[in-house]
This record gives C-alpha cells, structure tokens and sequence, in this order.
C-alpha cells in the first residue's frame, strides 16, 4: 500500500478518523467549524446509529455517526461517496428519527433540541443554479415566503467537497484545514507546516497506516477497495449512461446504466442491503435487477446468480 495515511471518505477511515472516543475531539472541532456560535460544541456523546422506527413497519435508518452534545443538541453525520436517487428525500427522512426521540410520554410541551445533519459529499449537486455550483457549504432550514427562517431547530448542512480547491498555502482557517484534509489527507507523506496544530497532530496520528495493528489494516485495505471499486464502477456506469442517453434517450440510458452499476457491485460482493442503501431503492428492487440478468464471474465466466 503506498499511501502513509487513511483515505477519509472509506468507511473505516472516516470512523477510525472521528468515530472512536478516542478521536471524538476531531470531531468535534470538525463540527464547529460549521456550526454557529450558540451551539458550539464541548462535549459529544455517542449514540446508537441504527434506529427502527416507532413500529415494526417503520423503515430502519443506519447513520454513520449519531451524537448528543452535552447541551442537548443532536448530529447525524453521514458520509456520501456517490449520488443517490433522492438523496435529499433520504436526509430529511434520517432527520425525523431524532427528533422523534425527543418526544416524552406524559406532560410534554413539545419543546425539542436543536438536530443538524451533516453530509459529507465526495460530489457535487446536479440542480444546482450557476451562482451555488461552485459552492462548498450548503446550509439548509426551513423558511417562509419571505426568506425569513420560520424554524431554527432543524438544519441540513452539506458539503461538496470537490468545490473545495484551494492549496495548502491557502489554508487560513480551520475550516479549511479541515476540508483540505477530507480531500488529500491520503496524498500526503509528511504533516504539512499549516497543519502542525494539536488537533491535526493528534489526527495524522490516528490516520498512519503503519501505526495500525494487522486486522486493522486488513479492515482499512477492504474498505479502500470497496472505496475505489465503488467509485469506478458509478463512473463508468455514468459515462455509459452518457453514451446510451444519446442513442437511445437519457431515461433508458439512465435505467439501463443504473442496472448494470448495481449489477457491478454484487458482483464485487457488496452486500443486496448496502447496494440498495447506496442506490437508495428497496431491497426488493435489488434482488429484481439481481434475477432478472446474468452477473458476470469475477474470473471471466458468465454465472447465472439468479
């Protein structure tokens, strides 16, 4: 493996990075680079990131990070590597979990704390007018006809990270220092001079590779091939999608070049749940595609999985 340090956007990265209570003060200073100043963080706690829903016909909701400060406030931090069908559906969707935890049995005023979902994003939104393409932060509440904010408790903040360009003798604030490193954290070989702050050292600690213990690197070198296979596979999936969108018109091509993605990713041994997670269908809808063709052999025979 040639890179020193972990690639933040691979699973085990990003909660090696800011997911362990020993690296929560990462995260912490990641969070309140974004957030304003009377929800500043000092203390986070940890919660369960899986909830079912009030009843069993709920859907579940699996975040990658979900945390209570010390004041009440909650995060749900989730990390994105490619785009999905309804993805903004998905997010408000996560947010209601939450804050329907919130609710108290008895005597309740209804009053709730504050909820901020961060997504993290390794890409750049499609609908997006000319004057926000090329933005980094996209902060989202809840506002009237008069673009007066009419609820403050909830806010959506995602981060297109590939707008993020600048260099490293660019970095002025923390902010930045954080986004640099989401973006080249693994490119690096030594701590570059801006970075040499307590927080950041205390990072390219957790993030050295050659500092793991062996199941941990086995468990980070499988996650950077999930990583990579999965980013390869949606790109070539999107420029085949392309090339069928003009021959045969962009809704078949897009369906057609959706199929074969998924088909691609079972066929690297991703799990039928987490393609349907990635792709944001339902199971059912996976295991449909799934039977209805022939996946190809990782060793160049055709096998018919259905």
């Amino acid at each position: 493996m040639k890179e020193k340090y972990i690639n933040l956007f691979t699973d085990f990265g990003f909660k090696k990075a800011f997911g362990e209570e020993a690296s929560k003060e990462h995260l912490i200073s990641f969070l309140n680079t974004l957030l304003p100043e009377h929800h500043q963080i000092h203390e986070l706690q940890f919660c369960n990131n899986e909830y079912q829903g009030a009843t069993a016909l709920d859907r579940k909701a699996i975040f990658d990070l979900n945390c209570v400060s010390a004041t009440g406030e909650y995060f749900i931090v989730e990390l994105q590597k490619a785009k999905q069908n309804f993805f903004k559906d998905r997010s408000v969707f996560y947010a209601t979990f939450p804050i329907q935890q919130q609710a108290q049995r008895g005597d309740w005023d209804f009053r709730l704390s504050a909820v901020y979902t961060i997504g993290i994003l390794d890409f750049v939104f499609d609908d997006e007018d000319n004057a926000q393409r090329d933005e980094v932060i996209h902060r989202v509440q809840l506002k009237n006809q008069h673009h007066q904010v009419f609820y403050d408790k909830l806010t959506f903040i995602y981060l297109t990270l590939p707008n993020f360009r600048k260099t490293e003798d660019q970095l002025d604030t923390l902010q930045d220092k954080w986004f640099f490193l989401f973006r080249h954290l693994h490119e690096l070989d030594e701590i570059p001079p801006r970075l040499r702050e307590k927080v950041f050292l205390s990072l390219f600690e957790k993030a050295s590779i050659a500092r793991f213990q062996p199941e941990e690197r086995q468990a980070y070198e499988s996650s950077l091939k999930y990583y990579r296979d999965l980013k390869n596979v949606i790109d070539t999936a999107r420029e085949e999608g392309r090339e069928e969108g003009r021959e045969e018109g962009e809704h078949i091509g897009y369906q057609r070049a959706r199929a074969e993605t998924i088909l691609k990713m079972l066929n690297h041994g991703m799990p039928e749940a987490e393609v349907a997670k990635l792709m944001d269908l339902t199971l059912q809808d996976v295991q449909t595609i799934k039977k209805s063709a022939v996946l190809p052999d990782c060793t160049g025979n055709d096998a018919d999985r259905r």
